[in-house]
């Protein structure tokens, strides 16, 4: 079965340039002309959601708060806007990735099937035994790298792409400190900039609200104050 993907764009010409690209691909195709349709047309067959951020009535940040609350599918953002708050505004919300227009298609479907690739071995998780692949335990937290699965108290937690790869970064060095910048760069692949601070603490307090009984009291995800974070033993 084809992955769907999902193109929301305002402008009826970029939605036909990508619609032709990605079919070419064998990708199923569906289209949205603005943030309402969009998230009406997100359900749980959705792989992969392209925003365009400057969209009337709703807009693409708007759009993906509120796609974040029916899916964990994946979301690259598209706009002409190349500013850093942009971007920030973008990952605080749940976006996966961010192609700034004019694109090439080389790079913006090399990104796609990234984001695809981690997303549906998260999806095709099968149920796991104790002893499969490599796990990692921290008191009721079970991390299965092999399959990209988090379990808390044997029970499944989904995750973003971004909250799972954080996760996993702090998890695999408990005696480490990491910094935001440390975060950042790791798990965005980007140079780090003093104003994205925000944007590793929002995805922190995100992670907690899932995983954490008492997000005010972290048991796993633990504050350095005035360094960093690590993981809780």
């Amino acid at each position: 079965m084809a992955d769907k993907i999902l193109i929301a764009d305002d402008n009826a010409e970029i939605r036909e340039v990508l619609h032709v690209l990605l079919e070419s691909e064998g990708y199923e195709v569906e289209e949205a002309k603005d943030g309402n349709e969009a998230v009406e047309k997100t359900d749980e067959n959705t792989d992969l959601i392209i925003l365009d951020v400057m969209m009337p009535g709703m807009n693409g940040f708007r759009a993906c708060s509120e796609i974040r609350k029916k899916t964990v599918a994946p979301v690259l953002f598209l706009t002409a806007k190349g500013e850093e708050a942009d971007k920030t505004s973008g990952f605080n919300l749940g976006g996966d990735d961010y192609v700034v227009k004019p694109f090439k298609t080389g790079d913006i479907l090399a990104r796609i099937k990234a984001l695809l690739r981690r997303y549906k071995v998260y999806q095709s998780a099968a149920p796991i035994s104790a002893d499969e692949g490599q796990v990692i335990k921290i008191g009721d937290l079970a991390i299965y790298k092999d399959k990209n699965v988090v379990k808390v108290e044997d029970k499944e937690v989904p995750l973003t792409d971004i909250e799972y790869k954080i996760l996993l970064l702090l998890a695999t060095d408990k005696n480490k400190i990491f910094t935001a910048e440390n975060i950042y760069e790791d798990v965005w692949n980007e140079e780090y900039m003093y104003t994205l601070s925000n944007t590793v603490t929002v995805h922190i307090r995100k992670l907690r609200a899932k995983i954490e009984k008492d997000p005010q009291n972290p048991r796993y995800i633990k504050t350095v104050w005035g360094r960093g974070y690590r993981i809780g033993s």
